[in-house]
């Protein structure tokens, strides 16, 4: 497979779909596939690199058994535990980021869904933020209501964030108290409020490549505008604690094969990042055109000042 002809390609207007044969991205020459998918990112994407961060708005005991997270209920993983953050505390942190450079700002809470008192503070805590900042909003809710999805756009956010995790194949395997059509049918419901939407998954929780590849199409069929690629970080206590960590170059070859399937996207590096020495340099120059940024839900982020200080000696326009 000439993978450089094929990025040329997708950048005069091809687009893979689910009948073409994928198979090759699996084992075409990485160096070739990393220099084809930073062809598409320049080329469609320009050098504009966004930058988001996250708080965590409300922390442990979740009910539902996603393997992979240690805020589930199911696992014991001895992690912080809190109910709703207040909101005065959650501006002063939007501001903080925002001074720092973020482009948008997401509230994400552990549960199934929110409701009542927690959904009324959160609404209250959107229209707090949109009044004084002037970043992107995003929520990360769980697998909210369509009134609820409503009451967070008439607030002042945006962007919604429902990772499908995996496969349609592989999400069993993952998780059983919700389903991957339940993703799919918040993204529906985000999408009928109006709202973008910022889904992807994590990669390492024992899938093939062929499931990666599946997920790739999937999130190009939903049309899906910013796709967070996790890789797994094994967490103690955790039903996967014991899985391998991927490789750099797994890691490359994944982000790569998502920029071909999404040329568009904003392909964003989530956890993971530190398993790169340089802060990942590597997923920068292999299509990945945006990432988190600070601090993770459970685990340490990258420092804000150092990644824009990287991203612009780049080259990419914060």
């Amino acid at each position: 497979m000439d993978v450089i002809g094929l990025a040329k390609d997708i950048v005069n207007g091809k687009r893979l779909t689910r009948e073409d044969d994928l198979a090759f991205f699996e084992t075409v020459d990485l160096d070739e596939l990393s220099t084809g998918a930073d062809y598409i990112r320049k080329n469609l994407c320009n050098d504009h690199v966004d930058l988001c961060t996250i708080i965590n708005g409300r922390a442990g005991g979740c009910s539902e058994n996603c393997k992979f997270c240690a805020q589930s209920a199911h696992s014991s993983t001895g992690c912080d535990r809190h109910g709703i953050v207040d909101p005065e505390e959650v501006l002063a942190d939007c501001k903080k980021r925002e001074a720092a450079g973020v482009h948008a700002y997401s509230i994400v809470t552990a549960g199934r869904t929110v409701e009542g008192d927690d959904l009324k503070t959160l609404v209250d805590t959107y229209h707090l933020l949109r009044e004084n900042c002037n970043m992107r909003l995003c929520a990360s809710h769980g697998l909210v209501s369509p009134d609820a999805m409503r009451q967070f756009h008439e607030a002042g956010v945006t962007m919604y964030h429902a990772n499908i995790e995996t496969s349609k194949r592989n999400f069993p395997n993952i998780c059983t108290t919700h389903t991957y059509e339940d993703k799919i049918n918040e993204i529906r419901i985000a999408k009928e409020a109006g709202m973008s939407v910022c889904s992807g998954g994590i990669i390492g929780m024992g899938e093939s490549f062929d499931d990666r590849i599946d997920m790739a199409v999937s999130l190009s069929e939903l049309m899906v505008e910013s796709i967070p690629i996790n890789a797994l970080i094994p967490v103690k206590g955790t039903p996967f604690a014991e899985l391998q960590p991927l490789t750099e170059d797994e890691i490359i070859r994944t982000v790569a094969m998502f920029r071909y399937i999404n040329p568009t996207a904003y392909i964003r590096m989530a956890a993971g990042r530190n398993y790169f020495k340089d802060g990942g340099k590597r997923l920068f120059m292999s299509g990945v055109n945006a990432t988190i940024t600070g601090d993770m839900l459970t685990t340490v982020g990258n420092n804000t000042e150092q990644d824009i200080e990287m991203l612009t000696g780049m080259g990419f326009e914060i």
